[in-house]
């Protein structure tokens, strides 16, 4: 009989950790997909700013457009929010029965990088903070927004958290699809610098 319960409970537990297992929505393939774009779009956003004289990443297309050092602290504020929501997503108990209503990643995709212009401010009423002061060089801009995309990485590539399952109250982004966001962030500007540099009046040094 004891030769039974033995067994019994070892069959329970194995089946209990295999359900945890199978019902975890986050899967290796997501966290490929998140360091793949979290790391590319860094790196773009290195080579993109590297050695910028003044002129160069102080220039703008017209007095009410922004220079590349404007994109920069403009990302890098982004950089600051979402990693703040990202925070607040985790402090709360995963919620699998939630996943089936989560934004899908095709969605999130299409909006951060569709053609249409986003005002920034829209999104931020009645506050202005997003929009960029300009006050800083680019160097201090690229300086704190490496070190929170960095902590990003590192965080996603040891995560054990089920990023698919952790959504704030009454909200259908799960933390998946915040790191989307961040990063498609990055890509929407980029786009935007590589257009200021294209520009016939940009600098050549």
């Amino acid at each position: 009989m004891h030769r039974v319960k033995t067994t019994l409970f070892l069959l329970f537990i194995t089946a209990s950790t295999s359900f945890g297992q199978e019902t975890k929505a986050w899967t290796e393939a997501d966290r490929k997909f998140l360091l793949d774009n979290l790391t590319r779009s860094r790196d773009e956003l290195i080579r993109e700013t590297k050695d910028l004289s003044k002129a160069q990443w102080s220039f703008k297309e017209s007095p009410d457009r922004w220079s590349i050092n404007e994109i920069v602290e403009h990302i890098a504020i982004w950089e600051l929010l979402l990693c703040d929501r990202i925070s607040n997503q985790l402090e709360y108990d995963a919620h699998p029965e939630l996943i089936a209503q989560a934004v899908p990643d095709s969605v999130k995709l299409g909006f951060i990088m569709e053609e249409k212009p986003h005002h920034s401010a829209d999104y931020t009423k009645p506050y202005t903070y997003t929009i960029p002061m300009g006050i800083n060089e680019l160097k201090s801009n690229i300086a704190w927004l490496l070190k929170m995309r960095n902590e990003s990485i590192n965080y996603v590539s040891s995560a054990q958290d089920d990023l698919r399952a952790h959504f704030l109250p009454g909200s259908k982004t799960n933390t998946h699809g915040t790191f989307i966001t961040l990063f498609g962030h990055t890509d929407r500007h980029l786009r935007q610098i590589r257009k200021v540099k294209q520009h016939p009046a940009y600098p050549k040094k």
